[in-house]
C-alpha cells in the first residue's frame, strides 16, 4: 500500500510525467489531489502495471480525485529548450489546469521548477511510494498512450501503437529505414537498433 500524503497541513497535488525517454511525441504530465480517505490495493507506479490496469484506474482517478489536470509538450518544443524543460513546463502546465490551487506539491524525481510560491518536495521513486503522484503517473501514462495510438494510424511503420515511442529495436530501426516522421524529436539520437535495450509496454 501507497502513503496517502507527504504533510497534512496543506492540500497537496501529486505530479508525475510521461514520455521523457521517447523518440517522437509529446511529452505529458498530470496533477492529481485525492481526497484524505483515498486509498486503492492496485494503484502504483504506472511502469509495474499491464495496460488493462492503467486504463481502469484512470476510471478511478478520474472519478475519486478532487482535482485533476492533464497537459502537454510537443515534440517541437521539446527540441527548443530540451527534454528536462519541457516535462517541468508539461507539469506546470498541468498544476495550472487544476480547478482547487493546491498548497503543497509532491513530485516523482529530483528535478523541480518552483511553481509560484508553493512549496514542494521531490521524491525518487515518488509514483511507487504516494498515492497522488502514482495517479499522475496512471493519467500522464494513459493519455499519452492514446496520443501515440492516433499518431499511429498516420504512421503505422513506426509501431506507434506498440512502442508508444520509445526506443525500441523496431521503431529505431523503422527510423533508419524510413527516416524521421514529423513527430519525432529532432535533438534526440538514434542509435544503431542492435544496441540492447530495457523497455516495458
Amino acid at each position: 500500500m501507497l502513503l496517502p500524503f507527504f504533510q497534512n497541513d496543506f492540500i497537496e497535488a501529486g505530479c508525475d510525467e510521461a514520455g521523457r525517454g521517447c523518440l517522437a511525441g509529446p511529452v505529458y504530465a498530470a496533477a492529481v489531489i485525492l481526497p484524505k480517505n483515498f486509498s486503492h490495493e492496485v494503484l502504483t507506479d504506472s511502469k509495474q502495471l499491464c495496460e488493462k490496469d492503467r486504463y481502469q484506474l484512470r476510471e478511478c482517478i478520474e472519478r475519486e480525485a478532487i482535482a485533476f489536470a492533464v497537459a502537454q509538450v510537443d515534440h517541437e518544443e521539446i527540441d527548443r529548450i530540451n527534454i528536462l524543460n519541457a516535462s517541468l513546463k508539461a507539469m506546470h502546465l498541468a498544476l495550472e489546469k487544476l480547478h482547487i490551487s493546491p498548497g503543497f506539491i509532491i513530485i516523482d524525481g529530483n528535478r523541480f521548477k518552483p511553481y509560484q510560491t508553493v512549496p514542494h518536495q521531490c521524491i525518487i521513486k515518488g509514483d511507487g511510494k504516494y498515492y497522488s503522484i502514482a495517479a499522475a503517473s496512471i493519467l500522464a501514462k494513459t493519455y499519452r498512450d492514446d496520443h501515440m495510438h492516433r499518431l499511429s494510424d498516420e504512421h503505422p511503420q513506426y509501431d506507434w501503437s506498440r512502442n508508444k515511442g520509445y526506443p525500441t529495436i523496431k521503431h529505431r530501426d523503422a527510423v533508419i529505414s524510413y527516416g524521421m516522421s514529423p513527430y519525432h524529436r529532432r535533438t534526440f539520437r538514434i542509435t544503431d537498433p542492435q544496441l540492447s535495450l530495457s523497455f516495458k509496454e
